[in-house]
């Protein structure tokens, strides 16, 4: 499972049981946050996940700013699942770009990009 966190939505993907493919799941609500974690333990606990996989937004010279530090915390009340963290750098383009070569209008509904950038981070991971 990847999670794209963001300061208003949080986007979701899953893998296939053998963690070959990543597919985007939906989007939620970050606030509140307590109601956003328990969301996210329920979609785990559901899929069988036991790896959750954060994108970490650092800066472009590699160093961590406020959103990155503002993750790690959210991540943290995450309890019971290992938590990884993924740089996430220009995922939100890739995403973008995924989406407009798909013919999907995604200017209205910013969930979409938040899901695929999590599908994004996923592979990312999975990759390795």
């Amino acid at each position: 499972m990847a999670l794209d966190v963001g300061t208003k939505r949080i986007g979701i993907a899953l893998s296939d049981y053998l963690q070959v493919i990543a597919t985007p799941h939906s989007f939620i609500s970050r606030n509140p946050e307590g109601v956003a974690i328990e969301t996210i333990k329920k979609i785990a606990n559901e899929n069988h996940v036991s790896k959750i996989v954060v994108g970490l937004p650092k800066n472009m010279d590699d160093s961590v700013g406020f959103q990155a530090e503002d993750c790690m915390n959210f991540a943290q009340k995450i309890l019971g699942f290992d938590i990884i963290f993924e740089d996430e750098r220009l995922t939100s383009e890739e995403a973008e770009e995924r989406l407009r070569s798909r013919k999907v209008d995604f200017r209205k509904n910013k969930g979409l990009v938040d899901m695929e950038s999590a599908c994004v981070i996923l592979e990312q991971y999975l990759g390795k």
